[in-house]
Formats: C-alpha cells, sequence, structure tokens
C-alpha cells in the first residue's frame, strides 16, 4: 500500500471518527466464511476463493454505522485475490435522530446521511460515497434500506504504482435482513443488490456499469446442535456479478457460507 493511500486512509477516517465519538448505543459483530469458485476478470480464469469477513453493524446517538473487511485468497498467483484486503465503512446520520424522535410508522421509517468509504490494499484504490440512505417498513423484515450515492475516486492511480484511477460514478444499492422458522428450523435471509454506473480511466479504458447481487441464506446450526439461538449459521451465498468490476466477465455461482456472531 502507498504512502500516499495510507495517509488518504488516515485523513478519511480521523473525519468519519468524528461521527463516531457519542458512545455505541446497540452493536453487532460477525465472522463470515466464505468458500467457492469466483472469476478473474481481468483474465477470464475462474478458480477456488476463500473469503474471510469481518462485519460490524451497529448504531449510536445520531445515527449508525456498517463496517466489513474482506480478506481475500485464491489458487491462482496472478496479482488477483492474492492474499488482498477490501474493506467498506458507512456511517450515517439519522434524520429522526436528529430530530430526536421515534422513527416514522409510514412506508419510509427514517432517512440517513451517508459518508462512505471504500479501499483495497492491492490495487491501492480509495472511493469516497456520501450519499443518502432511505430505511423503509417492510413487514417481516429486521431491515430493509435503499442507498443512492456518489462513488469518488480518490485513488492515487498509476503515478503511485496503483489501478488505474477512475471518473466518479453513482450508486444505488438495496440492503435486507429477515428471519424466519420452516418446519422448526430457524433461517437468516440477508444480502444486497447494487448497481454502480459506468465511467472510464485515466488511460481513456472504458469501465462498464455492472450489478452485483449477494442473497446470503443461513440455516441456525448453532440452534440445531447446542440449542444456542442466533450465533452460528450455515448456508449458502449466491453471487451474481455482471460486469465484475467494470471489466467484460462475470460471477454466477454459489459459495459455501458459515456465519458466526460474536
Amino acid at each position: 500500500m502507498s504512502q500516499a493511500l495510507l495517509r488518504n486512509l488516515t485523513h478519511a477516517a480521523l473525519w468519519f471518527a468524528l461521527c463516531l465519538l457519542p458512545a455505541t448505543l446497540r452493536a453487532q459483530s460477525e465472522i463470515h466464511l466464505q468458500l467457492g469458485r469466483l472469476v478473474n476478470p481481468f483474465s477470464g480464469e475462474q478458480t477456488r476463493t476463500r473469503i474471510l469477513t469481518y462485519q460490524y453493524a451497529g448504531s449510536w446517538a445520531l445515527g449508525e454505522n456498517f463496517l466489513f473487511v474482506d480478506f481475500l485468497d485464491d489458487d491462482l498467483d496472478d496479482g488477483f485475490n492474492d492474499q488482498n484486503f477490501y474493506t467498506e465503512w458507512y456511517p450515517t446520520v439519522s434524520l429522526s435522530k436528529l430530530q430526536s424522535r421515534e422513527p416514522w410508522s409510514g412506508p419510509v421509517r427514517d432517512v440517513g446521511f451517508i459518508a462512505g468509504l471504500n479501499a483495497e490494499s492491492d490495487p491501492d484504490v480509495l472511493k469516497l460515497l456520501p450519499g443518502v440512505r432511505l430505511s423503509w417498513n417492510v413487514p417481516g423484515f429486521v431491515f430493509f434500506n435503499t442507498d443512492y450515492t456518489l462513488m469518488l475516486d480518490r485513488s492515487d492511480g498509476l503515478a503511485q504504482g496503483g489501478a488505474p484511477a477512475t471518473g466518479d460514478q453513482a450508486m444505488f444499492d438495496i440492503s435486507w435482513g429477515k428471519a424466519f422458522t420452516l418446519g422448526g428450523h430457524a433461517f437468516w435471509f440477508t444480502g444486497h443488490i447494487e448497481y454502480i454506473s459506468g465511467t472510464y480511466t485515466e488511460t481513456g479504458g472504458r469501465v462498464r456499469d455492472w450489478i452485483l447481487a449477494q442473497p446470503q441464506l443461513g440455516w441456525d446450526l448453532g440452534k440445531w446442535l447446542f440449542n444456542v439461538e442466533n450465533q452460528l449459521f450455515l448456508g449458502i451465498e449466491y453471487q451474481y456479478w455482471k460486469n465484475k468490476l467494470g471489466a467484460n466477465e462475470s460471477d454466477n455461482t454459489p459459495q459455501l457460507w458459515v456465519m458466526w456472531r460474536i
């Protein structure tokens, strides 16, 4: 990781930390393991890939925080997903909390203002995502959100040995979580679907718009084995990624998914 990217990450983290000074009111941490065969979008080769994820979701006095950090490694030594780190962080400020009132009872339960950050180690990528979140009242769902953000590239690009910098983009994302029981067994259905608009790199190369869908369905294995609910889940994540990372390759594959709530 370049010194310039480290400096930018440090400045961004300090700025975001201003949103985090109030004490956390509620939080949940998870460890995820995913195993599947994913494609290198720049070579077209598909190989076994392991993804270990730390995920955090919490609320504080004026909003919410969502963070995940992926460690990715595959069976090919090709410069892609070779012991790579990728993170996304979305601190939000809630309009209802700013107004010191309860969430609304209509279709839209709250509006949030997002200050997002995406960063990746190997290609030295840094993007900022300011935007708006609508949280919806959907019967039976623990949460159902739609995010509308810009994606502002603040990478150093080829000049610092990283991936080519790109033009700015736009993102639309839907995320959800639903708990349900079936035949006496408990399940957790969650995930997200995102659309990212196309752009061009600093060298004039085309970055295609893409669609990424990652629904996850987990069975409460801990309840069945140990009578401990909502802690250990076993299931499947199905990844559909059209024009992966803006290239002309796609993922369309299931992955084994294990989730442990800490």
